[in-house]
C-alpha cells in the first residue's frame, strides 16, 4: 500500500471531547487525516474508539472541540456548524459509513441493485438503465454474482451483506469512509476475503478511511497510521508498523502481545 500524498489535510480534529454525564467517552483527541490515508483506531471495549468515530461522522455531537472537513471546493468547514441538510448530503455523497452489522447500513426489504442504486440517485442520477448497469458493475466489483441483483439482502450470507454494504457506500466514489468493525462477527475465512477486497478498493479509489477495530491484524493490513485508545484517551499514535512492531506504552505492548483480550 503506497503512502498518502497530499498538500492539505482532508479532516482536522481539534481537542474533541465527549462526556456521557460524568463519564468520559473520549477526551481531548486531536489529529489530521490526509487524502488517501487510512487511520485505524484500536483499543479494548469501552476505550472510546466508537464514541470518537461517531463524533467524527456527525452521528454524535462532541461536548467540546471542533472537527473540520475540506469540502470539494477546497474550503474547510466546521462539521457542527453545517446545517442538518448539509451534513445529510455529505453522508449520502462524499462520505460512507460501513457498519459492523451490515443490516444497519442496508435497506433489507429492497433488492441488492436498489440498495446500490439509491446512492446514485442521491447524487442526481435518474436514468434507470445507467443506475442498473452501474449497480451491476459494482456488485461484480465486490464479488456478488449479477444474477443476485434482484434478490433482497435477507437472502444473503453475512459476508455477502457486508460486501453489498461496501458497494452501496463506494458507488458514489466518496472521499472519506468510516468503518466500524467491518469484519466483526464474520468467520475467519470470510474475514480474510473481505479484508483483501477492502484493501484493493481503498487503494484503487484513493479513499481516506477511519476504521475502528479491536483486531490488530485488520489494522496492520489496512492502515497507514494507528491510534491506540484507553479510557477515552489516545495513549499512543504513529505509523502502523512502528507502533505494532515497537510499541512504547505498556498498554499498547499488552495489546500487541495479545495478553489483554480486546
Amino acid at each position: 500500500m503506497s503512502l498518502f500524498q497530499a498538500d492539505e489535510p482532508l479532516l482536522q480534529v481539534h481537542n474533541v471531547t465527549r462526556y456521557y454525564g460524568d463519564r468520559v467517552g473520549c477526551a481531548d483527541v486531536s489529529f489530521d487525516l490526509w487524502p488517501g490515508e487510512v487511520l485505524a483506531i484500536v483499543g479494548e471495549s469501552g476505550s472510546g474508539k466508537t464514541t470518537l468515530l461517531n463524533c467524527l461522522s456527525t452521528r454524535l455531537a462532541p461536548t467540546a472541540g471542533a472537527i473540520e472537513y475540506r469540502m470539494r471546493d477546497g474550503s474547510m468547514r466546521n462539521l457542527y456548524q453545517l446545517s442538518e441538510a448539509e451534513r445529510r448530503l455529505l453522508m449520502r455523497t462524499d462520505w460512507g459509513f460501513v457498519h459492523q452489522n451490515a443490516a444497519d447500513g442496508l435497506r433489507m426489504n429492497v433488492s441488492a441493485g436498489a440498495n446500490v442504486g439509491e446512492r446514485l440517485m442521491a447524487v442526481g442520477d435518474r436514468h434507470y438503465g445507467n443506475i442498473r448497469s452501474t449497480a451491476d458493475a459494482w456488485l461484480g466489483r465486490v464479488e456478488i454474482d449479477s444474477d443476485r441483483i434482484d434478490d433482497d439482502p435477507r437472502s444473503f450470507s453475512g459476508g455477502m451483506r457486508q460486501r453489498l454494504q461496501i458497494a452501496r457506500n463506494l458507488v458514489t466514489r466518496p472521499r472519506l469512509v468510516f468503518m466500524d468493525e467491518p469484519t466483526g462477527g464474520l468467520d475467519v475465512s470470510v474475514q480474510a476475503r473481505l479484508l483483501d477486497l477492502l484493501r484493493r478498493l481503498v487503494a484503487d479509489l484513493g479513499l481516506s478511511v477511519v476504521i475502528v477495530t479491536h483486531d490488530l491484524a485488520v489494522a496492520r493490513l489496512l492502515s497507514h497510521r494507528i491510534m491506540v485508545m484507553r479510557h477515552g484517551n489516545v495513549i499512543e499514535a504513529g505509523l502502523t508498523d512502528q507502533v505494532l512492531d515497537d510499541p512504547r506504552e505498556p498498554y499498547s505492548q499488552l495489546l500487541v502481545s495479545s495478553i489483554l483480550q480486546v
